[in-house]
C-alpha cells in the first residue's frame, strides 16, 4: 500500500487510474441494474409493469434509506483506519458480485417466486454496491485541492466509469449475459487492486469555518474528540441543502429517460435490436469523449455555469427527440451524440462541487461519507421514484410494451421526452437563483 509520501500535491494521471478504476465495475453494473433490468425482466419473464414498478420503487428506496447508515458507517471507519476502509471495501464488492449473479440468472423463474427472488438479491446488490460506492467516494472527496483539481479527480471516476458503461452496454449483447457477469467479478477485483495502491486521503479533523453554523455541544465534543460528524451535519450547510436540490431535481429529469429509453426505442422508433448497443455506445462514449472539454470549460466559466450549460444542452437534445418516429434511428443517434455531451456535465460536476462545499464547510476529513451518504439517497430516490411512477403512469394511460397504438406511443414521448425538459429546466432555474445569481 502506497504511504501519503510517495505522491505530490498535484492529482496526476498515475494517482488518477489507480483512484478511479473502482468507478469502471460500479458504472458497469450500474447500467444493467437501471436500464436494461427493467426490460429485461418485462420481456423475458413477462412481469408486468405495476408490479416491476413496485418491486424496483420498493428495493430502490430501501437502497436509498441505507446509503446515509452506509455514510455514518463509512465516516467510522475512516476514523478508525484506511486498511480497514480497504477491507470492508473488499467485502461489499463481493456481495455486488453475488448479488448480481443471483438477479440475472435466477435459479427457479417461477412467476410466483420470481418476485420474492428479485426482491432479495436486488437488496443483495444494492447493499454491496451503496458500501464500496460510498467509501470510494468519501476517499476521492478527501484527496482535496482546487476546483480544477476537485473535477479532476471526480473526472477519473466518473470517466472510467464510462468506460465501464460502455463495456456493459456491448458485453452482454456481444458475449452474452454469463460473460458479463464474469467480467463484472474481474473488474471488481481489478478495481479493489489499484484502489489499495491509490494516493491516501487527508485524513485529520480540521475546525469548522466562521461561516458555519453552530454545533450542538454532543456534535462539537464529538469535533473535538476525533469521532465521526453526526449523521444530520450536512443538513447545517446551507451549501449543502442548496445543491442538495438542485441536484435531485436534475437527477429525477436524467432517472426517467434512462428507466424508459429501450421501450422508446424499441416501441417508438421500432429500431431493431440490434441498433440499442449502438444506441447505448454512442451516448457513453461521448459522454467520456466529452469529459475533457467540460474540464476546459469548467476553467473558464467555473462548475455551476459548466453544469448549467450541459443543462441546457440536454433541454434542446430532447425537444428534439419528442419529433422523432418510427425509423429515425440516425436522428436518435444525433440524440445519444449530443445528450452524451450534456451528461459529461452530469457526472463529473456536482461530485466535484459536493468536494467543494464539504471543504468550504470545514467538514473535510471526517464528514465525507455523511455527506456522500446522503448524496446517494437523493441519487437512488431519484431513480426509485422514476422506476415507480413513471411505469405505472405508462400502464395506467394505456401503454404496454410492444404497443403501436399511436396514443399510447404519444404518451411514451411525452414521457421519455417532455417530462425531463420541464425538470431540467427547473433544475437550471434552481441553479441560476441559488449558485449564479446570488450565490451562498
Amino acid at each position: 500500500m502506497a504511504s501519503q509520501s510517495e505522491f505530490t500535491s498535484e492529482f496526476d494521471w498515475r494517482q488518477g487510474w489507480r483512484y478511479g478504476l473502482m468507478g469502471l465495475p460500479l458504472a458497469f453494473v450500474a447500467l444493467p441494474l437501471y436500464v436494461q433490468l427493467p426490460n429485461y425482466y418485462a420481456k423475458a419473464f413477462g412481469m408486468p409493469l405495476a408490479t416491476l414498478g413496485a418491486v424496483l420503487l420498493g428495493a430502490r428506496l430501501f437502497d436509498a434509506f441505507i446509503d446515509p447508515i452506509i455514510g455514518r458507517w463509512s465516516d467510522r471507519l475512516y476514523a478508525r483506519s484506511v486498511r480497514q476502509v480497504l477491507a470492508w471495501g473488499a467485502v461489499a464488492a463481493g456481495l455486488l458480485a453475488l448479488g448480481f449473479a443471483l438477479l440475472f440468472f435466477p435459479l427457479a423463474p417461477v412467476q410466483n417466486h420470481l418476485v420474492a427472488w428479485a426482491t432479495f438479491s436486488l437488496l443483495m446488490t444494492y447493499l454491496g454496491y451503496s458500501g464500496v460506492s460510498v467509501l470510494h467516494q468519501s476517499w476521492g472527496a478527501m484527496l482535496g485541492g482546487d476546483e480544477s483539481q476537485r473535477s479532476r479527480v471526480v473526472a477519473w471516476r466518473e470517466g472510467l466509469g464510462l468506460v465501464g458503461v460502455v463495456l456493459a452496454s456491448i458485453a452482454p449483447v456481444a458475449l452474452g449475459l454469463p460473460a458479463a457477469a464474469a467480467m463484472l467479478c474481474i473488474a471488481l477485483a481489478a478495481g479493489w487492486w489499484a484502489w489499495s495502491s491509490a494516493q491516501m486521503p487527508q485524513l485529520g479533523h480540521p475546525k469548522p469555518q466562521k461561516n458555519t453554523p453552530t454545533l450542538s455541544k454532543p456534535a462539537a465534543l464529538a469535533w473535538s474528540s476525533g469521532q465521526p460528524a453526526s449523521v444530520w451535519l450536512p443538513f447545517l450547510r446551507p451549501q449543502f441543502r442548496a445543491l442538495l436540490a438542485v441536484f435531485m431535481v436534475n437527477g429525477i429529469a436524467s432517472a426517467v429517460p434512462a428507466t424508459l429509453i429501450l421501450f422508446f426505442v424499441q416501441d417508438r422508433l421500432q429500431a431493431p435490436a440490434s441498433t440499442q448497443a449502438l444506441f447505448l455506445g454512442s451516448y457513453f462514449v461521448c459522454a467520456a469523449l466529452a469529459i475533457p472539454g467540460w474540464l476546459a470549460v469548467v476553467k473558464r466559466l467555473g462548475l455551476a455555469r459548466t453544469w448549467g450549460v450541459g443543462m441546457l444542452l440536454s433541454i434542446a437534445t430532447f425537444v428534439f427527440a419528442a419529433g422523432l418516429g418510427a425509423g429515425d434511428i440516425n436522428g436518435f443517434l444525433v440524440v445519444c451524440v449530443l445528450s452524451g455531451i450534456a451528461l459529461g456535465t452530469d457526472l463529473t460536476l456536482p461530485g466535484a462541487l459536493l468536494a467543494g462545499t464539504i471543504a468550504a464547510s470545514g467538514d473535510q476529513g471526517r464528514a465525507e461519507g455523511a455527506y456522500f451518504g446522503w448524496w446517494n439517497f437523493a441519487t437512488k430516490l431519484n431513480l426509485a421514484l422514476a422506476a415507480g411512477v413513471a411505469l405505472p403512469l405508462l400502464s395506467w394511460l394505456g401503454y404496454t410494451p410492444g404497443a403501436r397504438d399511436p396514443a399510447a406511443l404519444q404518451t411514451l414521448t411525452w414521457a421519455y421526452c417532455l417530462l425531463p425538459c420541464a425538470l431540467k429546466l427547473v433544475a437550471a432555474t434552481l441553479l441560476y437563483t441559488l449558485f449564479l445569481r446570488k450565490p451562498l
